[in-house]
């Protein structure tokens, strides 16, 4: 059994360093480079598909909301063709340098708040699809398992993966806890190495009107922003490893 570690990264902006890139390159597979609305600027972007390619990780565009103050963690209310045309601008950059330097993007994964209602927003998730669609019908779409995002990659006919995340708690539906909640994001590394093995051969366990599901996963996160990314990054790719030889 394999599975995809992907991590967020290339979330600098300027003089403001933000992560530890460069190694956590060694313990994934996948990196979801910010694409300068959320955080990453132009010179941040194009190192980060560098540092990507020579740790031979593939390359993913992370477009967020345009909100660099709130991190793009913050909701906002923007109409479908809104959302579907700063989608299309944020991968078309990143694919960009992506291409200037020799590879194709593999992945687009939205980031934070837009991921998040899109999660739960079939207009949104449809208007996030199509963006994804009208740059290319073969980029995977990556959401959160069991989603309207990843539906709505599903019936725009492009490869979906569905996510799911080590160092976050799920509530009983399998949703993500909020952030705002105690408890909400998992610290300790061994717990969160735990929580990946559990949700690469399980996946995710959730209920609904009264019966039990699983959701199967193709991707596990790891958030590169976190103060410990790299020590989870680490323990989680050594619990993997180890149990599938």
């Amino acid at each position: 059994m394999r599975i995809d570690i992907n991590c967020d990264m290339g979330e600098s902006f300027g003089v403001y360093h933000l992560g530890n890139d460069a190694a956590l390159l060694a313990f994934v597979t996948s990196a979801n480079i910010a694409c300068g609305f959320h955080a990453g600027d132009p010179q941040v972007m194009e190192a980060s598909v560098r540092l990507a390619i020579q740790a031979g990780v593939r390359v993913g565009a992370h477009p967020g909301y345009p909100d660099l103050q709130g991190f793009g963690r913050r909701n906002m209310e923007l109409a479908p063709a809104e959302v579907e045309a700063l989608v299309l601008y944020q991968v078309a950059a990143l694919a960009g340098f992506a291409r200037a330097a020799g590879v194709e993007l593999q992945h687009v994964k939205p980031h934070g708040a837009l991921y998040n209602q899109a999660a739960g927003d079939p207009a949104l998730a449809e208007a996030v699809a199509r963006a994804v669609w009208r740059f290319s019908h073969e980029v995977v779409l990556v959401g959160l398992a069991g989603s309207a995002l990843v539906a709505a990659g599903q019936a725009a006919g492009l490869p979906t993966w569905a996510e799911g995340f080590p160092e976050r708690e799920y509530n009983p539906d399998g949703s993500l806890r909020s952030r705002k909640l105690p408890g909400a994001v998992v610290h300790d590394p061994a717990r969160a190495a735990e929580n990946a093995w559990r949700l690469a051969t399980a996946g995710i366990a959730f209920t609904r009107a009264g019966e039990s599901y699983n959701l199967p996963l193709d991707t596990l996160c790891i958030h590169g922003d976190s103060p410990n990314a790299l020590a989870v990054a680490q323990a989680v790719r050594a619990r993997l490893d180890h149990e599938t030889g």
